[in-house]
This record gives C-alpha cells, structure tokens and sequence, in this order.
C-alpha cells in the first residue's frame, strides 16, 4: 500500500451519503461563454470539466442566479421555461461526474448589486436594483428594499432551481451567502435595516438565509449535500466580524451540511476575498478554524492557498475539514491529481497576478499567466504527438521559451533549448529579490522541471547566433530571446556617471547598493512593485513618472491594490520629466515648466524594456520554420509569452 505525503489532504469525507475523494475542492468561478438566457455554454461545461479531470473532488459551477424577475445579473440561470437550459446544466453535470468528480451548482441572488457581471456597465445601472432596505448605492444607484410577497417568491425560487438542478444531475447545492450578495445583504448590518422579522437582531438577520436553507432542503431530500457559503468576517466599517460570523454559522448550522467560510463584503474587500499577492497565502483560514470550533458540521476554508504542505496542515490540525481552491486551479488543474499522485513538485503555482478575474471583467472570458488552456478548453486539454518527429530549437529560456519548449517535447519532437545566461528565467529572474512575487521567481524552475521530465535538452551559457543555427541545423526555432531594460541617454543614468544607479532588472544581483533613500525612475508596473517592496523594507521611496498616472500597464484588479501599497509606501511624483540623474537624486521638469530636483541616493531605473530586434532579425531567415513569441516579438506580459510559446510549439 502506497504511503501518501498529504495523508488528510488525500482522505476521502463522505457528507450524507455522497463520499468524496479527497479534501480538496474546486471553488466556484464564473463560466466563460455565458449565453444571453443563462445557459451554461459549451466552453464552460469544458472549463468544469477540467477540474474533475485534475482531482478536485468537488467542482462548483458558478453562481445560478435563481430569480431573474429581480436580479437582472448576466450569470447562469436554470429555468426550465428556457429552451436548453436543463440540456446545458445536465452536460457540464454529466462532464465533471464522469472524472469522479461530485457536481455541485452555486445558488445565489446578486441583490443591491445586479448586472455586477456585465461588460457594459451602464446596462447594469440601468436595472432596478433590489435589496434588504431602501438606499442608495456607493454610485448613486437607487436600490428598494424587497417586500415580503417578493421574499417568499425568492425562497421558493431557491428550492425550485435547487430541485431543477438535482434533475440535471448535480450532486451538491452551494447557497452563496457571502461576499455582499442577497442573503449576505440581509445577514450583514452593512446593508440591512429592515424593522420587521427580517431585521435587526442576529435572529432576524438570519432568517432569509433559514428559509432559503429549508426550502432547498425540501427539494432535494434528506441525504442531498447542502453547503452554505458565508463571509466570516466583512472587514468593513459597519459590518460584521469574526464573533457574529460565529453566531450565524451557528444560526444556519442546523440546515446545512457543509459550512463553507470564506470573507469579506462586494466592492470594499476585493484584495481579501481574494487574497493578493500582497496578503499571506490562506490569511482567511483562521476566521474558518474560530468557526469550526463553536460547530459541528465540516467546515471549508478558501484563501489564496495552493500549497501542499500548508493545505495539509490546516486539515491535520484541525483548522477545517475541506479546503476550497480557485485560482490555484486555473494556474494548474491537476493540482489535486499531482499531490495524489506524489507528484506535487510539478505543480505550477498560481502567481495571484489577477489576470484570470481582469480578463474576466474586460472580456467576460477567462486566461491565466501560467496556463494557455484556460477558457479555451475545448481546443483540447491534451497534447497530442506530433505526427512527424522534427529537431527545435528554442533560442531564449524565459517563461515562453520554456513553455515553448515544454509543449513541443510532449509533442515528441527532439527538442533543444539555448538561454544564454548562466540560469534560465529570463525577465522571471528579477523577482526573487520581491516576496510578494517569489512565486513568479520559482515559476521559471516549475517550468524548467516540467521541461526536463518531458525530454527538453537545456543548454545555459549558449546564445544562439546564425552560426549556431547553422551548426544545429534545426527543423524549427522558436526565437524567444526576450527584451533589454530602457535606459534613454539621460544625463548621468549611464556609464561612470551613474554610479548610482541600478537597473530595476538588475536589482536581485545589486540589492547590497540600494541605501535608505530611492529615487525609482519610471512608474509602471515594475517600477511600482519594486518601489513597493523597497518600502516595505522600511527605506524612503520617492517615484518619478512622466505620465499622470502610474502604473497604466498594471491589469484593472490588480492596480488598486498596488496603488493602496504605493499609498501606504511611497511618495508619487507624476507629471515629472527627468532631466538629469546627481549623486543627489533626479533633477526633474514639472507640467508648469519649473526645476525641482527629487532627493535620494539611489536611483532604480525603471523605464521599461525594448525588444531586442537586432538578435530576432539575424535570426528570421535561419531555419524552415521560424516563429517569434513573448517580449522578442512585442514587449508584452509573460500572459502573452507563454500563450505565444504553447502555440508556436503546436504548430511545428
């Protein structure tokens, strides 16, 4: 018998009389081709699918909004008035069964905040928007409060959805009871001011969740997994915290079968409901290890977490009985199966960068940094081999060289890969010396073993040339060979005069030089991070940036995070053109044309990175197949690189 390294992680728990695989869950995450009725599209049902065939051994469809007459929301609907709609949801059922994976269908209300997931947003505030209590919302939206009559029709709706939902073939109902959604609405004395039975005391406030928890009950039977989804804590001023989440876990414990806690409130606490790179991975855990000391119902966490060895102790420990994950899934969807299968150092771990909940807002699709097939599961989850063999060569070993690399050794092609530094990384190496983005540093040694157990030959300290090509003699290079740090012939930025200076690149390999006052040269997102980072160490950082605003590069989830972090760090001065870097500081041009020098002893130069068009263009014409990818290409994301890379490689 095989003795597993996360025994608790990988133990099966049965809720009723449904027996799960293991502890660890799928979180729910909104579908990617939406139809304009609510039906579960067929790339979705994909993107599900995926989860189950990864391990998870439960997989939550997002968010079934269960009462389109007064939640306009553009999410899941199941309506057996709807052509489809029962069609559609028994499919993704039938899909994430069928790896093993228990079917579980989110039930929730948007409430005061409906149309929250259009992509025009002015639909959204177009829609009459119902709550708890008469009000106003943050962005002038006027929201009326909900009547009895109009209460009791959306309890019923939740156990008639419930019940369509179990005839489809899902095997667990999730009530989302948190994050600022109807019945957190009514939970929380944030939003609900009613004076009648549905207000006011603990008991009041919990009675609309009661109700919803009975009438689903009563459509799905006895032995039916039920679990309710609640914010432990809000985190906003006028909300609740941890002690009254304790009470209503208690409140709705006797209706619910699985008590799943998760934290925070719509809008005011995006960076800690789901946790950013900034916060510390599972910093929620403790609000669901409080609970499940005052219930005895199983108790799930959820929070950033995408370790193993921390997942296990949280299930050792006691701290809960099932840990939910999100992100981490989409960064690698066989998570579940590697810790299974003792293969956890290949996880590739998510780099909490957002892109996955930007894309989702500019677009209403799905992409992750680390992960190509995200959103696009449909064009195959699997590589398929090559049907003849060739010989690649891949000039360049950063995250889209070595995906590059990656996809076309699975391929069955002989494949040989060329970095010419000492260590591969590229760009990535520049991110050990930040440790809210360590996991992008260890990204590039994931991909590098991922590379070596598929067959990948690496060769550091090669830089290919056209001779080099020549003496190889490959069937195809993916030319990959990245972009060079900006640094303009300013006065004293270059050479002896900038002694002072230090690449922002450059920083992890001359962090020892950086004294007590930085001057950061150039506000975009790298420039912003590592100005970040050096406050948080306690130096005094001032940032100087030509343009209005900083950081325009950074995703739209992202960015007013790291703004809260350059507010709490730095001194920001925009509208400053840098003339002339001293021993000094930088001496700048205001917008109005006046001279101000910026004061500090060390400058970062952060202006940004050009491709290096000159190795690309002796390149193009050196081998049959020739396909450039990542910041050689277009200085861009390592979202695009390692997209470009994984597609390059199918081609061949």
């Amino acid at each position: 018998m095989r003795t597993r390294k996360y025994p608790n992680l990988c133990k099966p728990i049965t809720i009723g009389r449904t027996t799960f695989r293991n502890r660890m869950f799928s979180a729910p995450m909104g579908g990617t081709d939406i139809t304009n009725d609510g039906c579960i599209g067929p790339k979705s049902t994909a993107f599900y699918e995926l989860r189950s065939k990864g391990g998870a051994a439960a997989v939550t469809v997002s968010e079934c909004m269960v009462h389109p007459q007064t939640d306009g929301s553009h999410a899941y609907h199941l309506d057996e008035s709807i052509l489809n709609s029962l069609a559609c949801a028994t499919y993704t059922a039938d899909a994430i069964r069928r790896h093993g994976g228990i079917p579980s269908l989110e039930l929730s209300h948007s409430g005061m905040f409906a149309g929250t997931y259009m992509t025009d947003k002015k639909k959204q505030h177009d829609l009459h928007q119902w709550g708890p209590s008469d009000t106003v919302r943050g962005d002038g939206v006027q929201v009326k409060a909900l009547t009895k009559e109009m209460i009791e029709d959306i309890v019923a709706a939740y156990g008639h959805v419930a019940g369509l939902a179990k005839r489809a073939g899902f095997e667990m109902i999730m009530i989302h009871g948190g994050h600022g959604w109807l019945i957190n609405q009514f939970l929380s004395p944030l939003f609900n001011h009613r004076t009648d039975e549905y207000g006011g005391s603990l008991e009041n406030r919990t009675r609309f969740a009661v109700e919803v928890l009975q009438s689903v009950r009563e459509a799905v039977g006895p032995f039916f997994p039920v679990e309710f989804r609640m914010s432990g804590a809000e985190f906003t001023e006028g909300g609740y915290g941890l002690d009254e989440g304790v009470r209503i876990a208690q409140a709705i414990e006797p209706y619910a079968d699985i008590i799943h806690v998760s934290a925070g409130t719509y809008q005011k606490t995006f960076g800690i409901t789901h946790p950013s790179m900034f916060e510390d991975h599972g910093r929620n855990v403790y609000l669901a290890a409080e609970i499940r000391k005052h219930v005895h119902k199983p108790v799930a966490t959820i929070g950033g977490l995408n370790d193993p060895a921390q997942m296990e102790e949280i299930i050792a420990s006691g701290k809960a009985d099932i840990v939910y994950m999100g992100r981490a899934l989409l960064a690698d969807p066989f998570l579940p199966r590697k810790i299974n299968e003792g293969r956890e150092d290949e996880i590739v771990r998510c780099l909490r960068c957002f892109t996955c909940m930007a894309e989702r807002a500019a677009t209403s699709t799905r992409r992750c940094t680390v992960n190509p097939l995200i959103g696009r599961e449909l064009e195959g989850d699997e590589i398929q081999p090559a049907p003849v063999k060739k010989k690649v060569l891949v000039a360049g070993g950063g995250p889209g060289g070595l995906y590059a690399a990656y996809t076309a050794a699975r391929r069955g092609h002989q494949v040989v890969l060329c970095e010419k530094e000492k260590e591969v990384g590229g760009i990535l190496k520049s991110e050990q010396a930040l440790p809210f983005k360590y996991e992008m540093y260890q990204l590039s040694g994931t991909y590098r073993l991922l590379c070596e157990k598929a067959g990948v030959e690496i060769r550091t300290g090669v830089e290919v040339t056209p001779e080099y090509v020549d003496s190889e003699a490959p069937d195809a290079l993916i030319i990959a060979v990245g972009s060079t740090p900006l640094v303009p012939p300013i006065p004293g930025l270059r050479g002896e005069n900038g002694a002072n200076v230090i690449v922002v690149n450059n920083y992890y390999l001359e962090k020892e030089r950086c004294t007590d006052h930085v001057v950061v040269f150039g506000g975009g997102l790298a420039g912003c991070e590592c100005a970040v980072h050096l406050g948080q160490e306690g130096k005094h950082v001032e940032i100087v940036e030509m343009r209005d605003m900083l950081a325009p590069d950074a995703n739209v989830r992202h960015r007013p995070l790291l703004m809260a972090q350059i507010d709490k760090y730095c001194t920001v001065h925009t509208g400053y053109k840098g003339l002339e870097v001293t021993k000094e500081g930088i001496l700048c041009e205001t917008k109005a044309g006046e001279k101000v020098l910026v004061p500090g002893d060390t400058v970062i130069c952060a202006l940004g990175q050009r491709s290096r068009t000159d190795v690309v263009e002796a390149l193009m014409d050196t081998a049959p197949f020739v396909r450039v990818i990542g910041d050689a290409s277009r200085v861009s994301t390592i979202t695009n690189a390692v997209y470009w890379g994984y597609h390059a490689a199918l081609d061949i």
